[in-house]
């Protein structure tokens, strides 16, 4: 296969990232955009020089499209990627893959029965970081990892469907999945989720603003997860942290970097402090886009970090964490 002919659902901001990306490509032609915005499908389509559609079963009908992406609002998903698996098209889908679980379990099923090549926007596990961070904890015991994301998003929000509980199921699921996703990439499958939630600081969302999540790994380790999105809505550097003990170091991740502590040999307690041994690294990382677009133009899935099923878990963990706030109690996965 020598040109990509690729398709997109949705034509909203991230949307319009990967279209960008998708453009530039070498070998990657944009065919398609839809949007329910017939305006903003056809900004989409002007900027990229696709063609415009308002429907995603009529753009499916074409006949030149060997892949397809979505970027939609949580509460979309379900009907418009079943009609891309019935096409047997290979799709790259934004994170959370969906707001109700049963709905990508449905998905995920179709998918394993067509057979076909997928990718969910975890694009954080494509971090030259991600890759440090996992070779470095490959084989160790983890005692502890803590993650947190604390933004202003909902403070500086224009989207009316991402403070609807219903619609997006918060920020758990909207937004801090991607940390929960690292910590789950980083550490391993998480088991049992327990958790409380606040509404501390914008008492006019049927959201909470505050959350404490605590994870049991399947490897026995244990993970906190705190997160708001009642912070400064200009400061994005306390979202996806992630720091996790082992034996006796500490490894903090975060996008742009990993930093390995450990005691020197030979220091007092009281020199503690003054004697960890310190290393950062950072390096650039591959282009989630570019991957997506590499496995379908060889049939090779092997590259991509994220595949449905795996997105799949990432979303299970986000809705019990959730479930364990509301009942107030454990629940294992």
């Amino acid at each position: 296969m020598n040109e990509i002919c690729i398709g997109f659902i949705g034509c909203g901001d991230n949307a319009r990232g990967h279209q960008g990306r998708y453009v530039e490509f070498d070998g990657v032609r944009l065919v398609a955009v839809c949007d329910l915005d017939e305006d903003r499908a056809g900004e989409a389509a002007a900027d990229t020089g696709a063609a415009a559609y308002t429907d995603y079963r009529e753009m499916l009908e074409r006949d030149d499209l060997d892949a397809v992406g979505i970027s939609v609002p949580v509460h979309a998903h379900g009907a418009l990627e079943l009609a891309v698996v019935e096409r047997g098209l290979p799709f790259f889908v934004e994170k959370p893959v969906a707001r109700h679980l049963d709905v990508a379990l449905e998905i995920e099923e179709a998918v394993a029965e067509a057979g076909i090549i997928t990718s969910v926007g975890y694009q954080l596990r494509y971090c030259g970081s991600a890759d440090m961070a996992r070779d470095t904890l490959s084989g160790e015991a983890v005692s502890l990892a803590v993650g947190r994301y604390w933004s202003g998003s909902a403070r500086n929000n224009t989207k009316a469907w991402m403070t609807d509980l219903e619609k997006s199921g918060g920020q758990l699921l909207e937004q801090a999945t991607h940390t929960i996703d690292m910590m789950r990439y980083l550490i391993g499958d998480v088991v049992e989720v327990s958790a409380r939630h606040a509404n501390r600081q914008l008492a006019d969302l049927n959201c909470p603003d505050a959350h404490v999540v605590t994870m049991e790994f399947d490897s026995g380790a244990l993970g906190s997860l705190t997160t708001t999105w009642a912070y400064d809505p200009l400061d994005w550097s306390e979202t996806n942290r992630v720091d996790v003990l082992y034996a006796d170091r500490l490894l903090r991740w975060s996008r742009e970097t990993v930093s390995i502590h450990e005691r020197r040999e030979g220091v007092e307690d009281g020199e503690l402090r003054a004697a960890m041994a310190v290393g950062e690294f950072s390096a650039p990382g591959a282009s989630i886009d570019e991957v997506f677009v590499e496995a379908v133009r060889t049939d090779d899935p092997r590259d991509i970090l994220s595949p449905y099923s795996d997105g799949v878990k990432s979303l299970a963990v986000s809705l019990a964490a959730h479930e364990a706030g509301e009942k107030g109690k454990a629940i294992r996965l």
